[in-house]
């Protein structure tokens, strides 16, 4: 096939990168602009830029896909199917129609829960005891079209959204190239998602790191593994942000909500609304990120000090 891949993050990699080394043809690469970042405010390319100019392969970046100027463009490529994975724009129906076999989106859930743009970090963050990839068929909505394929994992005890997402972005290589095998061979299922049991996944924000001790230890632990590595969840103390990156469940009901109730060697015990917290990594504001262990070597902490 030849096919027009659009993709911006470090997640969409590993499917172009399979793209490549398979049989098929990419014709193109479609990206996000270049944005400046960090302090100095350089022009950074996307990770999906980076890999398709060492290939060789012609990179467009457009501000707006539903433009007809870009319209036109693929229109001229002629592409057989577009592969759509965190690409970051949503497509308009004349791009979604206009390939022989469609556009295919790979999305890190197993649909249709899990829609938008948060799935990996949501199912940290819920507990699920499983998540996935599903192949389907875009239409005008967001994450709404047909399925085609899924592939599934199980979510390790202490799986934070950083592995997930490493796990998930090979899976996706993996399930659209048997995608793009079962279309060509008409083996292909198409699957209506069951609008009813949906289940959506926000875009994450910073607010949403902000610990609630009113929430119970399991809550709380989840969250910090679901938003490790960003945003981060995070707490004060001493007037400061204090970022948690692992924290342990513990058996306690002896505190004020919120309160330190324990300082061990490793440990930074903290009460919840139900159990407590065993804080074993951390950064406090100014500082490097650390065991906290390591921390408590330079600083002293003690108990009764309320997070």
């Amino acid at each position: 096939m030849k096919v027009v891949f659009m993709g911006t993050p470090e997640f969409s990699v590993p499917t172009l990168n399979a793209l490549i080394e398979s049989e098929h043809e990419v014709i193109g690469v479609v990206t996000q602009p270049d944005k400046p970042k960090g302090r100095g405010k350089k022009v950074s390319v996307t990770p999906i830029k980076e890999v398709a100019l060492e290939h060789n392969i012609p990179v467009y970046q457009p501000k707006k896909v539903k433009d007809n100027e870009f319209v036109e463009l693929i229109k001229e490529l002629n592409p057989d199917v577009m592969v759509v994975i965190a690409f970051g724009q949503l497509l308009s129906k004349d791009l979604l129609e206009f390939p022989k076999w469609g556009c295919i989106n790979v999305h890190a859930s197993l649909l249709p829960r899990y829609r938008g743009a948060g799935p990996i970090q949501w199912a940290v963050i819920n507990g699920e005891a499983e998540t996935g990839i599903t192949t389907m068929h875009m239409d005008v909505g967001l994450d709404t079209g047909d399925m085609i394929l899924k592939d599934s994992i199980k979510l390790d005890e202490k799986e934070t959204a950083g592995s997930l997402h490493d796990k998930l972005s090979q899976l996706g290589a993996i399930t659209l190239i048997k995608t793009l095998k079962a279309l060509e061979e008409g083996q292909a299922p198409r699957e209506q998602q069951n609008d009813e049991v949906a289940t959506y996944a926000p875009m994450l924000t910073k607010e949403l790191g902000k610990i609630d001790w009113n929430k119970s230890a399991i809550e709380i632990e989840r969250l910090i593994r679901g938003l490790n590595p960003w945003p981060s969840a995070y707490t004060h103390l001493d007037n400061k942000f204090l970022k948690i990156w692992e924290a342990d469940v513990v058996h306690s009901n002896e505190g004020a909500i919120g309160e330190i109730i324990q300082v061990t060697e490793n440990e930074i015990i903290v009460q919840t609304k139900n159990e407590a917290i065993a804080i074993k990594e951390l950064q406090l504001e100014g500082k490097k990120r650390m065991k906290t262990k390591d921390f408590l070597r330079g600083y002293t902490i003690n108990t009764g000090i309320r997070l």
